[in-house]
């Protein structure tokens, strides 16, 4: 499920006052996939950081970015002694070989070890503080994600309960379409064999009703489809992440009972009924697509 999360935390490096912020933004993923990007000064404590998101979430991409404001290094460090006896022996050359020419400033760059680099900040400080940014980012990503979730299952349970109302609508629909085949079959006969004076086989239109009642019948599907209500409603309702493949998978079966109820019925006001079954089993499945 997607989501977005932030968190900050205040730290103290070397009498500098730093505000560290960490964002956490969450994709659809079938496995768990975290991603932390980090400054240079903290690359140390990326491990630390993705241990932490793999222990509070289960699934989803996750993209972790870390940033910085106020300075984590002090700046390197020029050895005056070093640049001033580089600075004298380069004046000693000038004065050999060009004493009219000035020493150019810009040659102390390339003496090897002019500035001594800056001592790391302190890592267990830095740490720690980026662990309790992360705790809230992971704390404010949950808070969305449980939000999103409450409004898809309140939407995913509106349409079930629509989807259970409308098989209680086939229940009642069904039965009348064999008495009215019988009743449509009789009058057809009655006024062909009327004309001709020819007896009417009562036993011969009843096995043909019989055979018409069996093809159309369409209690199984019914009964799975309101089986597979019951099963869809468990998962929703069960403790833990909620799989959504297991979700599309129950749907794709009520897609091909609500096919198949289609196809055995030629009744006009079943047939509505049916294709508006389809258009919700349909919603629920791209809803359903964002917590797969």
């Amino acid at each position: 499920m997607t989501g977005y999360g932030s968190g900050e935390a205040h730290v103290e490096i070397d009498g500098t006052p730093v505000r560290l912020l960490v964002s956490m933004r969450a994709v659809n993923h079938r496995f768990l996939d975290v991603r932390v990007r980090v400054p240079s000064a903290m690359n140390d404590q990326g491990a630390a950081l993705e241990e932490l998101v793999r222990k509070r979430l289960a699934r989803g991409r996750i993209e972790v970015s870390v940033r910085a404001e106020g300075r984590l290094e002090r700046p390197p460090q020029l050895d005056l002694e070093l640049a001033r006896a580089a600075l004298a022996q380069l004046k000693t050359l000038r004065d050999e070989v060009a004493p009219e020419d000035p020493v150019p400033l810009g040659l102390l760059a390339n003496v090897p070890g002019l500035f001594t680099p800056a001592a790391p900040p302190d890592q267990s400080k830095l740490g720690k503080a980026l662990l309790e940014a992360c705790t809230h980012a992971c704390d404010d990503l949950d808070a969305m994600r449980v939000r999103e979730g409450k409004t898809l299952a309140q939407d995913l349970g509106g349409r079930l309960e629509g989807i259970r109302a409308k098989l209680a609508q086939l229940a009642m629909l069904c039965p009348s379409v064999v008495d009215t085949h019988r009743a449509r079959l009789y009058e057809k006969i009655d006024r062909i064999l009327t004309e001709k004076q020819v007896p009417v086989d009562e036993a011969r239109i009843e096995h043909e009703i019989a055979l018409y009642a069996e093809k159309t019948d369409v209690a199984e599907e019914v009964t799975r489809l309101r089986s597979h209500c019951d099963q869809f409603s468990e998962l929703m309702q069960a403790t833990g992440p909620v799989h959504g493949r297991k979700l599309d998978f129950l749907l794709q079966e009520m897609g091909r009972e609500v096919n198949t109820l289609g196809a055995k019925t030629p009744d006009i006001e079943i047939t509505r009924v049916v294709v508006e079954l389809k258009a919700d089993v349909e919603r629920m499945r791209e809803q359903v697509q964002n917590v797969l």
